[in-house]
């Protein structure tokens, strides 16, 4: 869809270098690519548009452990290389409040929770967010039992 050739190119050199496994399949259809290899793709095929935000959902979802902490290596590195913002949606609340600066739990379309990974995991406010329990002070991200 782009037309600025040697940009496009240097792009995709640059989406290669952070994902060296897509260099070495760079002929093979998406389709047959392991699952994480086609999460790579994804985010790969993001970044050639030169996006300033990206919304993954559910990066973990289906791939083994090892993989899942490559891909989100990767997206550390997105964030710090590129100043790329990433918004994720991810079940695996422990993963993310490794890689988060702010986390905000949703539940039935409501705000349950936001604040930083370090505040949340103070008391019983996240688990009770994420699991329905108790009740909330949403202002403080505490739990007020």
């Amino acid at each position: 869809m782009r037309r600025d050739r040697a940009t496009v190119e240097n792009d995709l050199e640059r989406v290669l270098d952070y994902f060296p496994r897509l260099r070495e399949r760079l002929h093979q259809a998406g389709g047959k690519l392991s699952g994480g290899e086609q999460q790579m793709l994804v985010i790969g095929r993001a970044l050639m548009t030169r996006l300033r935000l990206m919304l993954i959902d559910e990066p973990s979802l289906g791939l083994a452990p090892r993989i899942v902490e490559e891909v989100y290596q990767i997206l550390r590195r997105l964030r710090a290389d590129e100043g790329l913002s990433i918004l994720v949606n991810e079940q695996s609340s422990r993963r993310v409040m490794r890689f988060a600066d702010k986390i905000i739990v949703l539940r039935d379309g409501m705000v349950q929770l936001a604040g930083r990974p370090a505040d949340l995991l103070q008391g019983h406010a996240l688990h009770d967010a994420y699991f329905g329990a108790g009740t909330f002070d949403r202002s403080s991200g505490g739990s007020d039992e």
